[in-house]
Formats: C-alpha cells, structure tokens, sequence
C-alpha cells in the first residue's frame, strides 16, 4: 500500500508542477500579442489488478494528458470577418479625405468664381485695362488651381497605389509564413507546448491577412489550415505548405485590380478592397475635375472666336490644353479678350461678345458643377465614416468578446498559482506520510 500510495503523491506532484509551468507561462504571456490562455488537461490513472484479481482496480494517480489552448473557432472568426470590414471601411474613408483635401485646399471653387466675377466687373467698362488685366489674371489663377488640384488628386492616387501594392507584399509574406506554420503543424505531437505555440502563430497570422483581404480558414484535423480569398468558394491562398502569390496591376485611369496565381480576384473587404474603392472613387473625380475645366476651356475658347478684341482684331484662344491638368492662359495682354461682337471697331464699348460669355459660362455653370463635385465628395466622407465608426465598434466587441474567453486574467491565474502549489505541497506530505508508513513496517518485529 505505501509503494502504491507513494507513486500516486509522484504522480500528482509532476502533475502539479506542469500546472505550475503552465500557469507561470499564461502570466509571463499576459501581453503578448496573439498569445492563448492555456491550461494542463489530466487524466486519472489506473490500472487492473493483477493475477487473481480480475475486475479490482488499483488506483495508480493521475498524468498530463496535454496542455490545452482555451482558444474559441467561431470567436476568432468573427474577430476576422468584423476586422477586415473596419479595415476595409477605414482604407476607404482615409482615402476619401485625402481626396476631399486635395480638392478643397486647392480652392478650385472659389478661384472659377473669382474668374466669373472678373468678367462681370468687365462688363461695367469693356474698355478698362485694370479690368481687363483681372480677367486675365483671374484666368491665370484658375488654370493654376486647376493644376494644383490636378497633381493633388495624382498625389493621392499614388499613395493609395503604394499603401495596396505593399499591402500585397504583406499578403505574400503572411501567406508564406502560413504555409510554413502549416508544415510544422503537421509534424507537432497533439496537445503539445510546441504545438499550441504554432496555432497561436497560425491564429495571429490569419488575424493579420484578415486585415488586409476578405479569406475563408478552413481548419484540416492534424489542425492545418486552409485559406481562400473572397469565401469558400474563392481562390486557394493557402493549402498545406503552398501558398499562392497575389499580384496588382494598375488601369489607364488608376484604379487597381487583382490577381491570385494568374486569375481574377476581387477582395470583398479588407484594406485592399477600401483601397480599391477609394481609388475608383478618384477616378471618377478627376474626371469631373477635367469635364469642368474642359467646359470652361471650351466655353471662353468659342466666345473669343466669335468676337474682336481691342484692337479690332478677331479673338484667340484665352486657354489651352484639354483638361484639369493642362489647362494654360496662353494670351497674357488684356487687350486680346475679344468683348465686343465680330465686325466692331478698335476700342468698342459694345459688351456684346463679352455678354454671350458670360451666358455660355452661365450654361456650363463650372462654379456649380465644381460646388456640386465637392458636395459629393464631402457626402460620400460623412456617409461612410459613420459606416466606418459603426464597423469600429462591432469589431472592437468581437474582440472584447475573444480576449474574454482566451486571454489572461491575472487574477485567476493568481489562484490558479495558490491552488497548484497547494496542490504540490500536499502530494509531497503524502509522499512523506508514504515513507513514514513504509519505515513502520520495516520497524515491526
């Protein structure tokens, strides 16, 4: 009896001082990025009689059946799906502002309206040269605003490209890294440390490609993982230890699109997707941005062909060039404005020409239509920043919900270091009550 009683104190100390490692390790991890509480899983140990004892258990004590990770499938999942919706929202929105700035900080608008007002004061005295001179320079300024806003929207479109085509790199990378994780997964014993290191390492890694794209985790029974962008029925990102590669290509008009191994795919969300839109968004910006300046260019262009200018002459071209980007003052002398209507002398006073200007800037309306774009653009921020801020809070509750169930609470780990060593030292009492029984019956004469 005391042999017996005295493996059973072992046993329970070994088990006693792996709960011990174990919940030294969990606090030594409370901060770690990605880490899972764990916990030591026992077994109870016993074993049959032996010869003439059939049926007679014989208690043998107890043995760490694995370290178990106190990690929730579904929660994680909800963590990634949530996550790569805000990411999505947010990269859309930042894109968003960046093109709203480009265009208010440049003052498109008020410059179109400077250059509408110079023309009115004009129509007071046709023959004033100051006056003459502030259209000209009103021109001037708003071709240059136009320019600005131009390289602006170029300046946007280009970090937005950055910020996606390095958000690729990193999907390659983790996918990579993934794939390997997979491999080691594969040889890990069950219930292992080393094994519960690794799925801390694959859960952290599909946290993080959930960032970046929209992926459906598929979890394989040796607790391998395989990864599709888009749900589970889109392209294979990741299956065993291959992984795939993800490229992007950049249109005509700066919008971006993307492939896996060679074929089409469009990421429903994450930052790649909010990058996508928001580019698609400033595509279509500047191609408001050029119809106006193209409308103004057209309309001043057309009314100095029609009319004579101070000198009596026929009227030239005030602006060259065909959109936002290019559009140029190519007539610097406030003579050449061609005011007055085709056949008029040098000097005339009659504004004619000048009022059929007038009336065809009215019919394209720049100043309406650049105040319209802006509202657009500015509505189109607010909108989605709520949707943004909404996507915020749903994915910061899944996290809360996550860390709930599978991070460290200090403070049950506090009793949890009672409660083994407790358990520790009354293994070893019984192990010391063991040998004071066992030198007894040595002692008996």
């Amino acid at each position: 009896m005391a042999s017996d009683l005295l493996s059973i104190a072992r046993s329970g100390t070994r088990a006693a001082r792996a709960a011990l490692d174990v919940t030294a390790q969990n606090i030594s991890n409370a901060s770690s990025e990605g880490y899972v509480r764990r916990s030591v899983r026992l077994e109870e140990v016993s074993a049959s009689g032996g010869v003439g004892r059939v049926g007679d258990i014989s208690l043998s004590g107890v043995r760490v059946a694995g370290i178990v990770r106190n990690a929730d499938l579904f929660r994680q999942s909800e963590v990634r799906r949530t996550g790569a919706d805000f990411a999505r929202a947010d990269a859309e929105v930042n894109g968003l502002d960046n093109i709203q700035s480009a265009l208010e900080q440049t003052r498109v608008y008020e410059s179109v309206v400077q250059f509408e007002s110079s023309l009115q004061q004009l129509l007071s005295d046709p023959t004033d040269g100051s006056l003459r001179a502030s259209v000209v320079e009103g021109a001037r300024t708003m071709a240059n605003t136009f320019n600005v806003a131009s390289s602006s929207l170029d300046a946007v479109g280009q970090g937005l490209r950055f910020e996606a085509g390095d958000g690729v790199d990193q999907v390659n990378l983790l996918a990579g890294e993934l794939a390997r994780v997979n491999l080691r997964l594969a040889r890990a014993a069950d219930a292992s440390s080393d094994q519960s290191t690794l799925l801390d390492q694959r859960d952290s890694l599909l946290r993080q490609l959930s960032d970046h794209v929209d992926i459906a985790a598929a979890i394989s029974p040796d607790n391998t993982v395989e990864v599709r962008i888009g749900g589970t029925a889109g392209p294979q990102l990741v299956a065993g230890g291959t992984a795939g590669t993800m490229a992007m290509a950049t249109a005509a008009d700066g919008t971006i699109s993307f492939t896996l191994d060679g074929n089409a795919v469009t990421p429903a969300s994450g930052a790649l997707a909010g990058q996508g839109q928001a580019l698609t968004k400033l595509a279509q910006v500047r191609t408001s941005l050029d119809t106006i300046a193209s409308d103004v260019i057209d309309a001043v262009n057309t009314a100095q062909a029609a009319g004579v200018d101070l000198d009596g002459t026929a009227g030239q071209p005030l602006f060259s060039g065909t959109g936002a980007s290019d559009i140029a003052v190519v007539q610097s002398d406030g003579r050449k404005l061609a005011t007055a209507p085709a056949g008029a002398g040098a000097n005339s006073r009659d504004p004619t020409n000048l009022v059929g200007l007038r009336q065809a800037l009215a019919g394209t309306d720049p100043a309406g239509q650049m105040d319209a774009l802006l509202f657009d653009v500015s509505s189109e921020v607010a909108g989605r920043t709520v949707t943004r801020d909404a996507l915020d809070s749903i994915a910061s509750t899944a996290k809360v919900a996550l860390q709930a169930q599978a991070g460290v609470d200090l403070d049950q780990e506090a009793v949890n270091l009672i409660r083994f060593q407790q358990a520790f030292q009354a293994s070893g009492r019984v192990m010391q009550v063991a040998s004071d029984i066992f030198d007894t019956l040595l002692g008996i004469r």
